[in-house]
């Protein structure tokens, strides 16, 4: 069983709501419409709120409708109610768009109709990058843990296929290799007999996809192992078996924080040919000296100690839309010595649902 709110926002001119009399009458009018669409409409309370009013009523289907009319005129129509797998909505789309209708009777200048919200034991939505919401068509959680950084969850998208979530964030789904070829750059790229080093990368994806390039070694440092078992159990067609096993000739995967295994490699001098940045995003946040951000500096600065000179260093960035952010990182990667030349591109992600960028870094001196 789901919640579903169905949403109305409606304004009328703000001198038909100046007194408690207009504002009685415009509430008469549009319970009048409502009766004759929600079934045992009953009224439960009428609230006086910073110049305007709030009604509350229940109806059929343990539906709960709030009326809220402001002092500006704007008036919102909330309907929620909980519906079963086996039972009818609480109005048809042509009923709901009919009661519309009817409410322009009552003064109305304006109007918007929102797609009901769907709510219950699984979220269907989460956000693009510069935070505008976006509906899935989940229609099950495969996987949900808790574990010591955040929660872990593989949904099954009906168009998308399986979809790793983390904290609420989509990060990957089964619908994306053009996410994982893109920030390898495939086809433009040579990975044979290259020594490599993946940060983060826990869905398998990067790694998958990398070892049929045919590299001498891989190493991918990544600190949640719940993330691995999740995915090797719910994404295995975008990771295969490679999270079958910790190390094999070909790579070694290293569960842990990545700076303590970057410290190790700069202590021991060691050199790739490629570091995959597939850590967190570039953060939204204007605060430069965020932890977030702090995070991000160091572990450049570290990539950039154990890449070869004749290394590049790839990466995701964010939304193409969240031109600020990557400005700052770009800004922050023109501060690096030596200096660096900075490649970029585009790809639109399914699950994503926009257009994301991503940096392919290497060093000037490379000509």
């Amino acid at each position: 069983m789901s919640v579903y709110t169905l949403l109305l926002d409606f304004s009328v001119d703000p001198k038909n709501v100046k007194n408690e009399s207009h504002l009685s009458l415009l509430s008469s009018n549009i319970e009048n419409i409502l009766r004759d669409y929600i079934r045992n409409l009953k009224l439960i309370t009428t609230l006086s709120v910073a110049g305007g009013s709030l009604n509350m009523y229940s109806g059929d289907m343990g539906s709960i409708i709030t009326l809220r009319i402001f002092s500006n005129g704007t008036i919102t129509l909330n309907i929620e109610y909980l519906k079963g797998d086996d039972q009818d909505y609480i109005l048809t789309l042509e009923k709901y768009r009919e009661m519309e209708r009817n409410l322009r009777g009552c003064g109305i200048l304006n109007d918007t109709r929102y797609p009901s919200i769907h709510r219950g034991t699984f979220s269907r939505y989460f956000v693009s990058s510069d935070d505008r919401l976006l509906e899935y068509d989940i229609d099950s959680i495969l996987f949900e843990e808790r574990s010591r950084f955040q929660k872990v969850q593989v949904v099954h998208s009906k168009s998308l296929g399986n979809m790793l979530v983390l904290d609420d964030l989509q990060n990957i789904s089964e619908a994306d290799l053009i996410y994982t070829e893109t920030l390898m750059l495939r086809g433009k790229e040579n990975y044979k007999d290259k020594e490599i080093v993946i940060l983060g990368g826990g869905d398998g994806a990067l790694l998958y996809e990398l070892l049929k390039e045919q590299p001498k070694h891989v190493t991918m440092l990544e600190i949640d192992e719940v993330v691995m078992r999740a995915c090797n159990q719910h994404m295995r067609s975008i990771c295969g078996d490679v999270l079958d096993r910790k190390s094999t000739i070909n790579y070694q995967i290293i569960v842990g924080d990545c700076m303590k295994s970057l410290d190790q490699f700069v202590m021991e001098e060691r050199k790739f040919d490629y570091v995959f940045g597939d850590l967190t995003d570039v953060p939204i946040a204007d605060d430069s000296e965020s932890e977030i951000w702090n995070f991000v500096k160091k572990y450049l600065s570290l990539s950039f100690k154990i890449l070869k000179p004749t290394g590049k260093f790839m990466s995701h960035g964010n939304g193409a839309c969240c031109s600020l952010a990557l400005e700052k990182y770009e800004s922050y990667l023109a501060t690096i010595n030596p200096p660096l030349v900075i490649n970029k591109c585009q790809a639109f992600i399914p699950s994503f649902m926009e257009f994301w960028v991503f940096y392919q870094i290497h060093f000037a001196n490379q000509g």
